[in-house]
């Protein structure tokens, strides 16, 4: 009686193995993640800084790519330090959350939330990069006056390449 259980079980086994490989390689082994390219981004850059001239404003502008490493950092010739780590923080935190970082204020409340981070600010001038629905990285500006007008130059920057960016996804 034994010896009919175990044929019948390693019948199942091996009709079972090349169905498990079969689903197995349906499901991809790595990701396609889509990057902007160093001239796209110093593009997005220099727009975002002449946008901000025109409002007689020196800056800063970082990109970062969609792991939050920076692509490319501009900083005008009078906007102050303080302004580099700021547009970092700015452009890591839009790219993260897939929010402009005008829009997070009312988001966090309480005193031990997610903008305690170090890394993470809190404060317009911040926009992801997205085309399609795929997130690209995120654009920070720091050094107006305020941060509507951080936000107005960061949106001045995507908006001269996003055509190119819809049109390549």
């Amino acid at each position: 009686m034994k010896m009919r259980i175990v044929p019948i079980a390693l019948i199942s086994l091996v009709l079972a193995l090349p169905l498990g490989a079969v689903a197995q390689e349906e499901k991809p082994v790595v990701l396609p993640i889509h990057r902007l390219t160093m001239d796209m981004a110093v593009r997005m850059g220099q727009a975002t800084i002449e946008a901000c001239r025109k409002e007689g404003v020196s800056i800063a502008v970082t990109i970062i790519d969609r792991g939050g490493h920076p692509q490319v950092v501009l900083r005008d010739t009078l906007a102050m330090d303080l302004t580099l780590p700021i547009s970092k923080m700015k452009a890591y935190t839009a790219m993260s959350f897939n929010s402009p970082t005008s829009q997070l204020g009312d988001r966090f409340p309480g005193s031990y939330s997610v903008p305690k981070l170090d890394s993470v600010i809190v404060s317009a001038g911040g926009l992801p990069i997205a085309a399609g629905s795929t997130i690209l990285g995120g654009i920070g500006v720091s050094g107006a006056p305020s941060g509507e007008t951080d936000e107005m130059c960061a949106k001045a920057g995507v908006d001269a390449i996003i055509t190119d960016l819809e049109m390549a996804m």
